[in-house]
């Protein structure tokens, strides 16, 4: 059996299973910031979840280009909620205030 495997066979296969990991990394990417998206309603973050589900190469493109501007400061935006829910809970549990800076 692997005799019949060719250099330019396992070439390609290299190749379409990195394409498969790039689409599953940006399919977390976009399913990740259309929940952390605040200004979407629930029907429009269910009608791009379905979209990118039926569709998966066509939805995250379409995706990225009408909504990847933002993505990035989305993300951060989420990050600096989650770092302030930290910083209040180590606060609360400690019983000092955080030095700022």
């Amino acid at each position: 059996m692997l005799a019949d495997w060719h250099v330019g066979q396992v070439l390609w296969s290299i190749v379409w299973f990195s394409l498969f990991v790039i689409l599953i990394s940006l399919l977390i990417g976009v399913f990740a910031d259309i929940f952390h998206s605040h200004d979407l309603s629930g029907v429009a973050k269910a009608l791009w979840v379905l979209f990118v589900i039926v569709l998966p190469y066509l939805g995250v493109f379409v995706y990225l280009i009408a909504r990847g501007s933002g993505m990035h400061a989305r993300g951060l935006q989420y990050l600096d909620r989650e770092d302030r829910i930290a910083r209040a809970s180590l606060e609360e549990s400690d019983g000092t205030s955080p030095p700022t800076g």
